[in-house]
């Protein structure tokens, strides 16, 4: 092999780098996803038992417990979704190194069909990489809804506490794709 086209192999072989740094991103993203999902249902679950200590109203206390049993459904659910999330991106990171490496053997293979694996393990990889990113928007989708629902629930305790002049002056504020009066 000449120089020049040891050179081409090394500069195809640096190619998917893009796809690796990209696939970092990904990972580094789910994963402090993953954490603030763990931070939340520590969160909802020491306010379950705190909820279960005091003195409050029946009421008020199973209204709440009904929120946070919600909750912690769609957060196991967006848990989930984010573990398969790793693995996909990790899979699609391996997927990359294995292109890359492929490259260079087929560089030095002397027999053409060898060129079709790194293009295999590179179309691989970005399969890999967008039924991730696929993935994390259902995992959005489960954000907003708990959000929605949490806010819900806020606006309707509030408006049971305020003085009624306060709740007159103020209306809930809809999002515009969200179909009002669901239950969510």
């Amino acid at each position: 092999m000449d120089k020049s086209a040891a050179i081409a192999v090394l500069t195809a072989m640096i190619t998917p780098a893009v796809l690796i740094s990209a696939c970092g991103s990904m990972i580094l993203s789910t994963s402090t996803r993953l954490g603030r999902v763990v931070d939340r249902v520590r969160d909802l679950s020491d306010r379950l038992e705190a909820l279960t200590e005091g003195e409050r109203r029946e009421r008020d206390i199973l209204e709440r417990q009904s929120l946070i049993f919600a909750q912690l459904d769609k957060l196991t659910s967006r848990a989930r979704i984010l573990q398969r999330c790793m693995v996909v991106f990790y899979l699609s990171l391996g997927a990359f190194v294995a292109t890359s490496v492929a490259i260079g053997v087929a560089g030095f293979a002397s027999r053409s069909s060898y060129n079709l694996i790194p293009v295999a393990l590179g179309i691989l990889g970005a399969c890999f990489l967008f039924y991730g990113s696929i993935l994390l928007i259902f995992e959005a989708r489960l954000a907003l809804s708990t959000i929605h629902h949490e806010m819900d629930f806020i606006w309707q305790r509030s408006k049971k506490v305020a003085p009624a002049e306060v709740v007159e002056q103020h209306k809930p504020h809809f999002v515009h794709f969200r179909r009002h009066g669901k239950k969510v």
